[in-house]
This record gives structure tokens, sequence and C-alpha cells, in this order.
């Protein structure tokens, strides 16, 4: 992997490859004295950025005695290339994936665009419950865990960072989990939208089609890293940091803004529907 700027499986190698040597008590310093390397190296291929063969990488794991499974998993994840990364969770939950929870963290602005469903980060716990029981990838078994982390990550909707979300009118107007999840959550959707720090924004139905139409996605933007842009189906997770792909949902994101109704008339569309619920 040649030295490059971060990418998310760069950096999900390097924080794998950071758990190897912490599990050691050895220093990045001390490791680099050991293996005869320059400490910027270890440092380089900690925040993803490559510089090393894969025989170094092989040494390094071979120094810390890294277990062969994951001697062998961090080596796949090295040897990854190319413009998208797929991610097949075993628990079949593509949005609790550990790598999209972490940059959700490490983002300072996230925008989102939801057709048919609220946007999961400001779904209410009601609402994210009734979702789940027809999930057809969560067993009832992990039904009330998959619940719980997912209510779990509206925890980063915090006043450090930036957040966009365009939805469909046709999404307030899904009825989920009955008349009084579907009125709390439209009441959450108002107390949200005033806090300075979100933008909700109503892509109203009378427009007919619009860009957006291809499908859902997130694109996160970060203090130090490229853009990300995440997609999910039933049973994967994929994430793009190619310019040339995160540029194509810049455009949708910016053909939405277009067509979107501004936050004022956004709220104005909730309350019709909500006091049409009353």
């Amino acid at each position: 992997m040649p030295k490059r700027s971060s990418s998310v499986v760069g950096r999900e190698f390097g924080n794998g490859v950071r758990k190897v040597i912490e599990r050691t008590g050895l220093t990045q310093r001390r490791l680099a004295e050991l293996l005869g390397w320059q400490e910027a190296k270890i440092s380089d291929l900690l925040a993803g950025k490559g510089g090393c063969t894969e025989t170094e990488v092989r040494e390094l794991l071979a120094y810390c005695r890294a277990p062969v499974a994951e001697r062998e998993h961090l080596l796949a994840l090295f040897r990854e290339s190319g413009k998208v990364w797929l991610q097949i969770p075993a628990d079949g939950v593509p949005d609790q994936v550990r790598t999209l929870i972490e940059h959700e963290k490490e983002a300072n602005e996230i925008i989102c665009w939801s057709m048919i469903l609220v946007p999961g980060l400001l779904q209410i716990h009601e609402y994210i419950e009734a979702v789940t029981a027809k999930a057809q990838t969560v067993s009832a078994d992990n039904r009330a865990a998959t619940v719980a982390a997912r209510a779990a990550r509206g925890k980063i909707l915090e006043g450090s960072r930036k957040f966009t979300f365009y939805v469909h009118e046709q999404a307030l107007w899904l009825p989920v989990g009955g008349l009084d999840v579907w009125r709390s959550q439209l009441v959450h959707l108002l107390q949200l939208s005033v806090r300075p720090y979100i933008t909700i924004r109503i892509v109203p139905r009378s427009i007919g089609v619009h860009a957006g139409a291809s499908g859902d996605f997130r694109l996160m933007r970060f203090p130090k890293y490229p853009s990300m842009v995440y997609v999910e189906s039933l049973r994967c997770s994929l994430f793009f940091d190619d310019k040339e792909t995160v540029d194509l949902y810049e455009n949708v994101l910016k053909d939405l803004a277009t067509v979107a109704l501004d936050e004022a008339g956004s709220r104005e569309v909730i309350n019709s529907i909500l006091e049409g619920l009353q």
C-alpha cells in the first residue's frame, strides 16, 4: 500500500494495527527502534496512509505476535484498494457496523438524504422499534439489542458539529408504529428542527422526480480526512471516499438544496401533517 492520503479502509487497517501494538505495551517509538524504522513510518501506517510494503507489515505483526486470524484480516485490509469498500456485517445489520459508528463520531458535518423513512439519527425509540420489527435482517433474539444500539447513535446530535437532513415529504406521511408513535415522531422532528446545529429540510412531493430518486445516502465531512459517502442495502454497507464518487453525491445534495423547502417551510409541512393527526 503506497503512501497516500488517509482512506476509510486505511483507517480501519490502522486502527487494527494500533490495537495489536497496544497489547504489547510498547510505545510507537520503541517499536520503531526495535524494527529499525523511523517513528513517522509507524505513525503514517496507523493513520491509514500506508507507506509500508506488505513484507514490512508482516514483520511488524509477527514481532507483535498478532494471532494468525487477526494477522490475515489485517493483511487483507492492507491489500484492499479501489473506489469502494464493501462490508457485510456478521449480524446482518448494516447500519450498526463499527466503521460507520466510528466515522459518525469523528465527522464534523453529516448530511443525510432519506426518501422513505425519517432518518435514523432523528428517530425516536418507539419508531426505531417499529422499523426494526419489520427488518428481515434482524432476528427476534437480536431485536432489543439492535434497537438499543440504534437509539444510542442519536447521542451524537450535539452542538460540536453540524447536521443537515433532507427528508422527502412521503417519509413524514408513512404511519410507522401506529398513530401515537407517528405523532410523537413528528413532534420530535419539530423539537430538533429549532436547534441551531440541526437543519431539517423537506423535499415536497409536488416536485415529482428529483436527483435524490436513486436512493438514500449520507455524506460525512471530517477535519482531517477526505469526505466519505455511506450507502447501505439489506445486508451490506458501502463506503466511498474517492473524489469522483463523492463529487457525484455532492451534486445530488446541491440539486436537493434547490428543490427542498427552507427550514421554516419545512416546519410548516410537519406542523400541517401533525395537525391532521389530532
